[in-house]
């Protein structure tokens, strides 16, 4: 067979290969390959064995596929993601699961030129491990202070080398890279979901856990109180409400005078007192009149 002709057979098989992925999984998700180390994607492969399916393959061959896929509603408007250099997971879970395993997955990785911090970098104090030379103008020329002690180079006071979301230049990745401090985190991130028709942009894929909890806890507190306030019971509200619900009617009772077995002491407290007020209005009139 030809080189030319083999070459197009294999693509051919190539999209019907694809085309059978797109059939059998509900969610096709895209992630950038950029600074993702190849040790990095062997892991997560494995990891996730038993939730996705990953695979790189070339966005030409890609939207051949999607073009001759069937049953697949709106899977046109995933071809608009498809730019760089990108791998595809297909899977059953539900996209924001498959968000929250992926920034399991990250790992902490030494920083190049460029690279944007994960975190704050505070770079500690103490013994670097590095003898007297070249390293002393590198430190310091990163802001690290720095002392000589025993044949070593200490750094004497713990000290922010830079803040999360910043970038790191190409002098303090060399100095963090030399203290072993890896400040950046590798990792898949997703560029844009497929689910069943739905398109999923990287904005939307966003998950905040601690302002998903935080969100929670707003939306139950603001029922528990409509329940209350609107009488509606539920599992959660019951016990509140009838204990509301006791102290109205005790209140009703004692304010209104209807006797029950649990307000008759109150009621015949609160008679006593309005008697003895009374009684002292009236004596304190008689005796203004025995005055005049």
């Amino acid at each position: 067979m030809p080189e030319q002709r083999r070459i197009v057979q294999e693509k051919v098989e190539e999209v019907e290969n694809i085309g059978k992925l797109i059939q059998r999984f509900d969610i096709i998700a895209l992630a950038s390959l950029q600074k993702v180390r190849a040790a990095q994607l062997q892991t997560l492969r494995k990891k996730l064995q038993d939730d996705a399916y990953l695979r790189v393959i070339k966005n030409s061959l890609m939207k051949r596929a999607i073009a001759q896929s069937e049953n697949k509603p709106n899977l046109e408007k995933l071809e608009r993601c498809l730019s760089g250099s990108t791998i595809y997971l297909f899977t059953n879970l539900n996209p924001f699961k498959l968000v929250l395993l992926l920034e399991k997955s990250k790992v902490k990785t030494t920083a190049k030129a460029g690279d944007i911090a994960a975190f704050d970098v505070v770079v500690p104090s103490g013994n670097t491990g590095q003898p007297p030379g070249p390293i002393i103008s590198q430190l310091g020329a990163v802001g690290l202070k720095t002392h000589i002690e025993s044949g070593s180079v200490w750094i004497t006071k713990d000290t922010l080398v830079v803040r999360e979301g910043e970038s790191i230049s190409q002098r303090l990745a060399v100095v963090l890279s030399k203290l072993g401090i890896k400040p950046v985190e590798a990792g898949l991130v997703l560029r844009a979901v497929y689910d069943n028709g739905t398109l999923i942009d990287e904005e939307q894929l966003e998950i905040s856990l601690d302002k998903t909890r935080t969100t929670i806890k707003e939306a139950h507190k603001f029922a528990f109180n409509l329940s209350i306030n609107s009488a509606y019971i539920t599992p959660s509200s019951i016990e509140f409400l009838l204990h509301k619900a006791h102290i109205t009617a005790y209140r009703l009772s004692v304010n209104e005078e209807i006797p029950t077995k649990k307000t008759v002491a109150e009621i015949l407290k609160k008679a006593q007192i309005q008697m003895l007020r009374l009684k002292a209005r009236l004596d304190n009139v008689n005796e203004n009149t025995q005055k005049g």
